[in-house]
């Protein structure tokens, strides 16, 4: 089965598809050297235009900007900083495109968002030292909601802003990319790009519910 991923930064989310068993093809609007996978460098919503191509694939998975919607703003906001020239918040006109696609679709963003609650995946629900929240959004069964695991995972990582720093009302953020890795699950990405992926093991668990979605209906 073809999945192709919108938005997919440095392949967090590719990654989790591939182990469930997808062949990934990545599309982000910058160029990401360590994207595992084959990569297309467009605006996602000329992609969304082009159906001939979004034919080829058997599920798009798309995680618009959300910069405006994540806690993090509160942090970013704390120490002056702006959003990026793309931060702009896409999910409407990248739902309505996948809707007017009409295959199997999912949405992937953070809490607040205005997406769906089909799905909500924490860190600690697969071992990781990350909670990192994230809900999923689809015309498809995601399958049950494994529960969050805060009591048994001991303080969590940040993986977010800048190495080391200091969170408002306390807490800090990861103090090496080392540690930033290992609290992801993810071993091959920058800083720039590590805060702000999704720990594979979402996807991997969206990624099975979907191929067990899609067997039984075809």
């Amino acid at each position: 089965m073809r999945l192709l991923d919108l938005f997919c930064g440095a392949g967090g989310c590719s990654v989790g598809y591939a182990r469930a068993g997808f062949d990934v093809w990545g599309v982000d609007r910058a160029h990401h050297p360590t994207y595992p996978y084959t990569q297309t460098t467009a605006d996602a919503l000329d992609i969304l235009a082009d159906t001939a191509f979004l034919n080829l694939f058997d599920v798009i998975h798309a995680s618009p900007p959300c910069q405006e919607n994540t806690r993090a703003q509160h942090l970013r906001n704390a120490q002056g900083k702006q959003v990026g020239e793309h931060g702009a918040d896409l999910l409407e006109p990248v739902r309505d495109a996948l809707r007017t696609w009409g295959g199997v679709y999912v949405l992937e963003n953070v809490p607040g968002a205005p997406i769906g609650p089909d799905l909500t995946l924490c860190g600690s629900s697969f071992g990781l030292a990350v909670r990192r929240h994230r809900i999923f959004e689809s015309n498809v069964w995601l399958g049950l909601q494994p529960p969050c695991q805060h009591t048994t995972q001991g303080r969590p990582v940040g993986v977010y802003g800048s190495l080391s720093d200091d969170i408002p009302k306390g807490g800090r953020t990861a103090r090496t990319l080392a540690e930033a890795s290992a609290a992801m699950g993810i071993d091959w990405m920058r800083w720039a790009d590590i805060k702000e992926a999704i720990p594979p093991a979402y996807t991997e668990h969206v990624g099975a519910q979907l191929r067990t979605q899609i067997g039984a209906a075809a």
